[in-house]
This record gives structure tokens, C-alpha cells and sequence, in this order.
């Protein structure tokens, strides 16, 4: 299997824009702020725009189909041709591992954050209560995401790279089978023509 450029595009674009989302995502985290209610017996928490709720699932969507492309392609490293034994399987073995990795541990970042950030608290307590406080993401769960896409981006490549260096193509395991049966063909043909003399 050759190098295909346009497959190596589409799995950096879909990665480079999910992990500018996901930096999106933790600059646009929800902020809140407590106000009383008119009664002023009860406070509650005002969230301001859920931009990063969205960014972060965007961004989990186009990971899912990157890492869906690059598996599909290359058969999972599990269910396509062999591949040549040598330091390109090795290659390919180990960044399949990394490419994993870093996509799951990238998808729960940005699943778990974009559902953090989504849940919003109602009503904190009495107004007097100084002790509680909204329910707000923490700082940094989004670009831990976006940092494990980049890893995952480049495990996807380098094993992309390396699986289709080590890619028989079903050509190299039975690449010498022709030369023996024509020698055989010929060793045959030679003692016939010695039985005729």
C-alpha cells in the first residue's frame, strides 16, 4: 500500500481543527456569577454562554472521525494483509499503540469536560451561606485534550507512514512462488527432451 496524500490531509486537517477547538473550548469555559433572587432569601448562579460545551463536542466528533479514517484505511493494524517483518512493523505496532492512547485519553478530556461545563447549578443556598459556590470546569481539562489530540495526530501519522511501508499488498509472501514452479516446469521439459534422445 502507497503513501496516499490525500488520506495524510484529511487526518491532519480534522486533527489541527479539533485541537484548535478544543483550545477554543478552555478560553470559552462557562463563568458564573452569584445574584440573589428577588425575595433575597436564596442565591443562584448565572452561567454565561455554553460556546465551549459545543466547541468541546465538535472537536470529539472530529477526533472520532479521524481516528475512524486512519483505522479504516490500514484495517485496524488486526484485520488487513500481514506486514513485512522488520523495523516498519515495529514502527507501525508501537504508534498504533501511541495513536490510541492519545485519542482516548484526548476523547475523555473532551467528553468529560464539555459534560462539566454543560452542568449548571440552580440555586446555592441561603444568601447568607458564603461557603458554597457555583459548580464551574476546572481550568486546564480542555487543553489536556487538545494536547493529547496533538499526540494522537502524531501517532496517527508516523503510523500511517510506517503500515504502509510494511504493507505486503499480498505481494511478498508469494513473490518467489512463480520461480519454482517455472523451474520445475523447465527440469520437466529438459528430461523429456533426454528420454527422446
Amino acid at each position: 500500500m502507497a503513501i496516499s496524500i490525500s488520506i495524510l490531509a484529511v487526518i491532519t486537517s480534522l486533527h489541527l481543527i479539533a485541537i484548535v477547538l478544543a483550545i477554543g473550548a478552555e478560553g470559552r469555559r462557562s463563568k458564573s456569577k452569584i445574584v440573589p433572587d428577588q425575595y433575597d432569601e436564596h442565591t443562584y448562579c448565572v452561567y454565561d454562554s455554553d460556546a465551549s460545551t459545543v466547541y468541546g463536542l465538535a472537536a470529539f466528533g472530529l477526533l472520532l472521525l479521524s481516528q475512524t479514517i486512519v483505522n479504516g484505511v490500514t484495517r485496524c493494524l488486526c484485520f488487513g494483509r500481514g506486514l513485512m517483518t522488520g523495523t516498519s512493523k515495529f514502527i507501525a505496532v508501537c504508534f498504533f499503540i501511541l495513536s490510541w492512547l492519545g485519542f482516548l485519553g484526548a476523547e475523555a478530556c473532551l467528553l468529560a469536560g464539555s459534560a462539566r461545563n454543560a452542568y449548571h447549578t440552580k440555586y446555592r443556598g441561603m444568601f447568607a451561606a458564603h461557603d458554597l459556590s457555583c459548580a464551574t470546569l476546572r481550568k486546564g481539562v480542555f487543553s489536556a485534550g487538545a494536547a493529547l489530540a496533538l499526540v494522537s495526530l502524531i501517532g496517527s501519522i508516523v503510523y500511517y507512514w510506517a503500515h504502509s511501508r510494511a504493507d505486503t499488498g499480498g505481494w511478498q509472501k508469494h513473490q518467489n512462488e512463480g520461480l519454482g514452479m517455472t523451474a520445475t516446469f523447465q527440469e520437466e521439459q529438459e528430461r523429456r527432451d533426454f528420454e527422446k534422445l
